[in-house]
């Protein structure tokens, strides 16, 4: 059985999962259990609950992870936090499918690169 703890308990502003292009193409080239169980870890992290479906990887400048898996594969939706003035976001940058539960370094940077980017851009 899973335990869940809340990000927030107060919820002040109310948390949203973004996607950028790559995150949604990504999302989409799956299949529906897969799209379905991705669903519902968007939907837990929305509404504040913390569990393993969403955690942060080790050793990266903020960036999470979506985790899924089914009998063959491991699937991984990269993420970060934007917090703005009137919600918080999580924006997906992109996925990837692995045959193992260890993440690709080259992934974690990917997503570290387009995070940077995404504030450079943005202004902050």
């Amino acid at each position: 059985m899973e335990t869940y703890v809340y990000w927030n308990m107060n919820l002040k502003r109310p948390i949203q999962v973004k996607f950028l292009k790559e995150a949604e193409t990504y999302f989409l080239s799956q299949n529906e259990k897969v799209q379905q169980k991705f669903l519902l870890a968007f939907e837990k992290t929305e509404t504040g609950l913390k569990g393993s479906w969403f955690e942060k990887l080790k050793n990266t400048d903020g960036i999470y992870e979506f985790r899924q898996s089914d009998h063959q594969k491991f699937y991984r939706i990269f993420a970060f936090w934007d917090s703005e003035e009137k919600k918080t976001l999580i924006i997906a940058t992109h996925g990837t499918d692995k045959k193992s539960n260890k993440t690709p370094r080259k992934e974690i940077k990917k997503a570290e690169q387009i995070r940077k980017k995404y504030f450079q851009v943005k202004g902050k």
